[in-house]
């Protein structure tokens, strides 16, 4: 299953909100634009009716709920569109090292990126990083359990 790989035509094709146990009006991605078992990226354009605007910018909590929306992206994805079985409901279980460097303006588009360092017994370790252009505008290493759905 390592070797499996989807367009990202594709992926922009499909509703954030099929793979997501959120929703409106507390989703902080705009679509998957990578998917591989240990890196999946997100892309959002910052609107500013997002709750998690302020200020015209997108905060510090938004950025990382952001980075854990990415990491349930990528499990429902999997779950949804690879195994075909329900979305699961995942934790954020700690957050290490989160770095904010700077905020989003609105109108803006954040990209997300997560790499899994590990995964064992429903957790999963991964660093993140948003980037906005050429900026790393956050940074951080996210804990998350994920609930298994029978």
């Amino acid at each position: 299953m390592d070797n499996v790989t989807f367009s990202e035509e594709y992926l922009r094709s499909i509703d954030v909100h099929t793979v997501l146990p959120q929703q409106e009006p507390f989703v902080m991605i705009g679509c998957l634009t990578h998917f591989e078992m240990m890196t999946s990226t997100t892309e959002t354009l910052i609107k500013d009716n997002n709750i998690f605007v302020d200020n015209g910018h997108f905060s510090a909590s938004g950025m990382m709920e952001n980075i854990a929306q990415t990491c349930a992206a990528r499990v429902g994805f999997y779950n949804k569109y690879v195994l075909h079985k329900d979305v699961q409901v995942g934790f954020i279980g700690a957050i290490r090292d989160y770095v904010v460097n700077s905020l989003a303006p609105v109108g803006s588009v954040i990209r997300t990126k997560v790499d899994i360092l590990e995964e064992i017994f429903g957790m999963t370790l991964a660093n993140a990083e948003i980037t906005c252009g050429d900026e790393i505008i956050a940074t951080a290493e996210i804990k998350l359990s994920v609930r298994n759905v029978e």
